[in-house]
């Protein structure tokens, strides 16, 4: 199964869904992140979170949405506020869509601690959503029922 998360600027939650599925599937899924505004960059606090963690970084980098018009996608998953309302390319087609509303622990102000648990809460709901992913049988859903599947793991958390 092929998943784009999407967040506006992917620097944080997209890049984060993307390490993380891909780390636990172990080739069961192959995920990849996108923004509609892509920053350039990935912010230095999710990649040290991800590699203390043991989670790969090497291929991560921030990236247009229109870098994936040539890839056949199973799922679309905004994890954003913003991304969840801006129109989607044309080229996404008739493949699922879903949202998963993550809080940005990018933004979060305050003590080095605060921060930390920011980043632990969102990756704990993403590992937590990431779980109930990998045990649907997508081979036996309709796209209809997968996409029912996915907002019911948004829901969850």
């Amino acid at each position: 199964m092929n998943i784009l998360y999407i967040c506006t600027h992917n620097r944080c939650r997209s890049v984060l869904c993307e390490a993380i599925t891909n780390h636990l599937s172990d080739g069961q899924i192959q995920a990849f992140s996108a923004g509609s505004e892509p920053a350039g960059i990935i912010h230095s606090a999710t990649l040290r979170h991800l590699q203390n963690r043991g989670i790969s970084t090497d291929k991560l980098r921030s990236q247009s949405w229109d870098d994936f018009e040539d890839i056949s996608l199973d799922a679309v998953i905004t994890v954003c506020d913003q991304a969840a309302s801006e129109s989607c390319p044309i080229w996404f087609g008739d493949c699922v869509k879903a949202h998963w509303g993550l809080p940005d622990p990018s933004r979060v102000q305050g003590s080095t601690e605060l921060i930390d648990s920011a980043f632990d809460a969102v990756i704990a709901t993403i590992t937590a959503k990431t779980e109930k992913l990998l045990q649907l049988e997508r081979s036996t859903l309709t796209d209809e029922q997968l996409a029912e599947q996915l907002n019911k793991i948004a829901e969850d958390h």
